[in-house]
């Protein structure tokens, strides 16, 4: 058997294995890495960690350490009640609020699962107190952690952006935000609609934390101090200096994050804690097997056999397809530095614009990630109310299919098909 079907049954192993015992995917790319690379391909252990994604490890790590400092603080509290409030009675616009805090808190550079995991208590408790379809708020968080997901500054942005540095093209980060920002709006416009947002009644609302007694524990939460002040200023530190300066933002968020510590180091001892490490495992892990993939040539010999079909554009689609089966039932994270090497040669050679299949594969491949099987879905339905688990678990699901036929099909026609460069 040839080292580059070996790697790929060991790449299908990982993802089985992922799903049916619920072994963190990056733990068992390092060791497919580790197996594969040594025994099928001959490589030392240097060869092989020296496709460690040093610069995305920062990021994570850098990132989810600054954002466990803002969640443990009160900063991310504080500014979802202070975004509640701005709908001022208005209900519908509720749902409306929550994808815009998740687009906010994923653009800037919080991991998508983690902003979800951030804002779901919050959103699905609110939702519950205002008589709100869990359902409908479910896909609107998910939505928003997507329109802001591939901010240039995003983890998702520098994971799809390096995938494509590092093969030699010349991709555009600004088109891949604008695709991923209006497709997702357009989608959560869409279920807004379908699932009775426009029923909503205008009640009252109230910032509170949902069910949630006025007391001092609260007030403290959601009152601006000094922490949550210098906290704020730190983000929008470390937005200025990537952005403008192009700094690396995974080293400027550690940075910000060390200053916040020094500052108030009993406030922020334990945010270490917190650091999204099953995240970053997972991540790593499938971007150094994917760079054992690479030296073995697995890349170029799966993407010829899908160039092989004679037609590029049926190819490109194809690949689209799969990324959105696949990222259905596993994490969308370390499958996006998987999946765009291999669209490379068609990318290479012409035969599809750059921008357009790039967008096209990231946008398939995390707008279903609303599936209750993919991180995201799985921790919006955990916080749903148990009378309502059934429901959401046959609503999310069943959005999450409706998504992955939908989704490459749209894609296709309005990126790919056109040959957008």
């Amino acid at each position: 058997m040839s080292p580059e079907l070996i790697s790929i049954l060991a790449l299908v192993a990982i993802f089985v294995i992922t799903g049916v015992f619920s072994v963190n995917m990056g733990a068992l790319a390092f060791a497919a890495a580790f197996l594969v690379g040594t025994l099928a391909g001959g490589m030392s252990s240097d060869d092989i960690l020296a496709g460690f994604p040093g610069e995305i490890f920062m990021v994570l790590v850098g990132v989810t350490y600054l954002f466990a400092i803002a969640r443990a603080n009160g900063t991310i509290d504080w500014l979802v009640y202070r975004s509640v409030q701005l709908v001022r009675g208005r209900l519908a616009l509720v749902p409306w609020v929550m994808l815009a805090v998740s687009a906010l808190l994923t653009a800037i550079g919080a991991v998508p699962p983690a902003a979800v995991a951030i804002i779901a208590p919050v959103a699905m408790g609110l939702a519950a107190k205002h008589g709100i379809s869990p359902l409908l708020m479910s896909v609107m968080v998910v939505h928003g952690t997507m329109v802001g997901g591939f901010s240039p500054i995003s983890v998702f942005g520098v994971i799809v952006n390096g995938v494509v540095d590092d093969s030699g093209l010349q991709g555009s980060p600004l088109f891949l935000f604008f695709a991923s920002f209006v497709l997702n709006l357009v989608f959560a416009a869409v279920a807004f609609v379908l699932l009775g947002g426009r029923k909503t009644a205008e009640v009252p609302v109230t910032a509170d934390a949902p069910g949630a007694a006025r007391d001092e524990t609260l007030l403290a939460r959601v009152e601006m101090s000094w922490d949550k002040a210098l906290t704020l200023l730190g983000i929008v530190t470390m937005v200025v200096l990537t952005l403008f300066l192009e700094l690396d933002i995974g080293l400027v968020a550690i940075t910000v994050a060390v200053v916040l510590g020094v500052i108030s180091p009993q406030a922020h001892r334990d945010a270490v804690k917190n650091v999204t490490w099953p995240t970053v495992l997972l991540i790593c892990g499938v971007l150094t097997y994917v760079s054992v993939l690479q030296e073995l040539g697995t890349v170029d010999y799966v993407s010829q056999a899908v160039s092989g079909i004679g037609v590029p554009l049926l190819s490109a689609f194809l690949l689209c397809l799969i990324g959105a089966v696949v990222s259905a039932f596993a994490s969308s994270t370390g499958l996006l530095g998987a999946l765009i090497p291999l669209a490379v040669p068609l990318m290479a050679a012409g035969e599809v614009g750059i921008a357009g299949m790039v967008a096209g594969l990231a946008i398939a491949s995390t707008v279903v990630d609303i599936s209750p099987f993919s991180t995201s879905g799985a921790i919006m339905l955990a916080n749903s109310r148990e009378p309502e688990r059934d429901s959401v678990f046959k609503g999310l699901a069943l959005y999450g299919g409706a998504m992955v036929v939908i989704a490459p099909i749209i894609v296709w026609l309005t990126m790919i098909a056109p040959g957008i460069n």
